[in-house]
């Protein structure tokens, strides 16, 4: 479960920008993912939850927006939407797919008091 390396990334992160801004306490988290980063959403969730434990993260809602997955086909040249790795082409039927988009994630917001 690669989710709990990727939930102790998020608090790094985290704690580096509450300390940076004194902070003593992180409410929210909001952070951008791809569709396409095979991360499963409800065990980022509960593995944020274990690692925020006695942190100034504790219990803070971690709230997660999914960004679609797009790629350029080669043969035909089009962008098009992506919504697994491995789909083909829905303008041509190719698998020749450069994927452009939805393979990231990143912490967009947060918020601290």
């Amino acid at each position: 479960m690669h989710e709990v390396a990727l939930a102790e990334g998020v608090m790094r992160i985290v704690a580096e920008a509450a300390a940076r801004h004194d902070a003593t306490r992180v409410h929210t988290v909001w952070v951008e993912l791809g569709a396409l980063a095979h991360v499963e959403p409800d065990a980022l969730r509960f593995c944020f939850d274990a690692v925020t434990r006695g942190s100034v993260a504790e219990g803070a809602a971690l709230e997660i927006a999914t960004k679609p997955g797009s790629a350029w086909c080669l043969p035909c040249g089009g962008q098009v939407p992506l919504a697994r790795l491995g789909d083909a082409c829905p303008l041509c039927g190719s698998y020749q797919l450069s994927v452009i988009a939805g393979e990231e994630m990143r912490v967009k917001e947060i918020g601290i008091a």
